[in-house]
């Protein structure tokens, strides 16, 4: 990789999490409103923090997220963005090689060392997911004594980021992606992969930190908005109605952060194939 590709995917991951930022997502925070304690303004300057670390180059994959993780931490002193260095990160180091970008994911997980999740498991306690309770087994908490898969893999049944982990980053592939080829020239794409996951899983995040039936709950109701964005030629016509339920989700303290992360993933990876290309 040269200085240049390194931009060039440094540029690729700042636009998705701008598009991301500018589409009315409900629940989340995004530049028509505020939520959760937090600002479109402190995304933003979270990927700005963030992209240099994701490709330092010759970094492993471990260095980049604890690298990405503590740069957004001194740039906003809080986590705004741990789900979405977990998803890029293996997306921008893939980049930089030739060949399929899938492909080079899957290997660069499967690759994953000891090194790495000890790497990781800091990251993740400097962010302080909101939620994150502890594990029986390879808490992030306590010294990684297994690979980074290893761990992933024991997480995935309960969180929708460490499922992508040891499925290559499958959902974002197979979900997202597809998501936004059928959305076609239409305003806010990153809505079709955001109501895509929403209505496809209960989201970890509020599975976390409102329990399963919620998350459930929320899920069901996503259910029924997708049919409606995707038969709208233009879906700023349902901005009010998305801004009401918007602001009811978060009236309720509900935050469909993976959601939202898989999201900006998927945005990143569109992106990344057209460069490629």
């Amino acid at each position: 990789m040269n200085g240049d590709d390194g931009a060039a995917i440094a540029a690729a991951f700042r636009a998705a999490c701008a598009a991301e930022l500018d589409a009315p997502k409900p629940g989340n925070v995004h530049r028509f409103a505020a939520g959760h304690g937090m600002i479109a303004a402190d995304f933003t300057r979270s990927a700005e923090a963030a992209a240099l670390a994701l490709i330092e180059r010759g970094a492993p994959l471990g260095r980049r997220i604890l690298g990405a993780v503590a740069a957004t931490r001194a740039a906003v002193g809080q986590n705004t963005n741990l789900g979405i260095i977990l998803l890029c990160a293996p997306l921008a180091m893939a980049a930089e090689y030739r060949g399929d970008l899938r492909a080079n994911v899957a290997r660069i997980l499967a690759a994953a060392t000891l090194a790495d999740a000890e790497a990781v498991f800091r990251a993740i306690t400097l962010a302080a997911p909101g939620g994150l309770g502890s594990a029986a087994r390879h808490d992030v908490r306590a010294p990684a004594r297994v690979s980074l898969f290893v761990a992933m893999a024991e997480a995935a049944p309960r969180d929708l980021i460490a499922r992508q982990w040891v499925t290559g980053l499958a959902d974002i592939f197979d979900l997202g992606l597809p998501a936004l080829a059928t959305w076609g020239g239409r305003a806010w794409p990153a809505l079709a992969p955001y109501f895509v996951f929403l209505s496809a899983f209960p989201d970890s995040h509020v599975a976390r930190k409102h329990g399963a039936a919620a998350a459930e709950a929320l899920r069901r109701e996503a259910a029924t908005w997708y049919p409606r964005l995707a038969l709208t030629p233009d879906p700023r016509a349902l901005l009010p109605a998305l801004l009401a339920w918007d602001a009811e989700l978060k009236r309720d303290g509900l935050n469909p952060g993976t959601s939202a992360d898989l999201t900006v993933a998927s945005l990143f990876a569109e992106r990344l194939l057209q460069w490629h290309h």
